[in-house]
């Protein structure tokens, strides 16, 4: 293999690694499922702003840190599918900026997860879906995100950035 490819595979399997590990953290303190979340690992989600590995790594993550989700299977599929193309699009986004900032990178994650998270809470819930109990949980699912990126993936990006490792 290739020195490209092996920094690649590496660099994947660590993001797929810190988002599950920090998914199971938020979960012992009962942020990581159901409808306020406050996954620690959502920070992460601004990786493919820096390398398209971070696409794959964060796919394999919400699909091994979805494992302990109350909806399983649902989510282990429509959650990970949800950050899949959070993912695409925030590889794709991450030129758009304003004031050198690649804000748009920042909205995927947030729009996708709090409508397809929202659905399947509001579907799978006791008593079946309702469209007040969807925006209730897309309302709170996107509040988690924004506050997840706000107080914890600004920063991150910040260090990323200055640390120059993706030039």
């Amino acid at each position: 293999m290739n020195r490209k490819k092996n920094r690649y595979i590496t660099e994947a399997a660590v993001i797929a690694a810190l988002y599950t590990a920090l998914t199971y953290v938020s979960g012992i303190f009962g942020m990581s499922y159901l409808g306020v979340q406050f996954r620690i690992s959502e920070a992460l989600t601004i990786m493919p702003i820096f390398t398209p590995s971070a696409i794959l790594g964060l796919l394999a993550g919400c699909i091994l840190g979805n494992i302990n989700s109350p909806f399983f299977a649902a989510d282990m599929v429509f959650g990970s599918l949800a950050t899949l193309f959070a993912a695409l699009l925030t590889r794709k986004l991450r030129k758009r900026e304003i004031r050198g900032f690649p804000l748009f990178s920042f909205l995927p994650p947030i729009i996708l997860n709090s409508l397809v998270v929202g659905a399947e809470i509001s579907f799978l819930a006791e008593g079946g879906f309702s469209l007040e109990l969807f925006s209730v949980s897309a309302l709170q699912v996107a509040a988690g995100e924004t506050a997840v990126l706000t107080v914890l993936g600004i920063p991150l990006y910040k260090a990323v950035q200055k640390l120059k490792i993706y030039q």
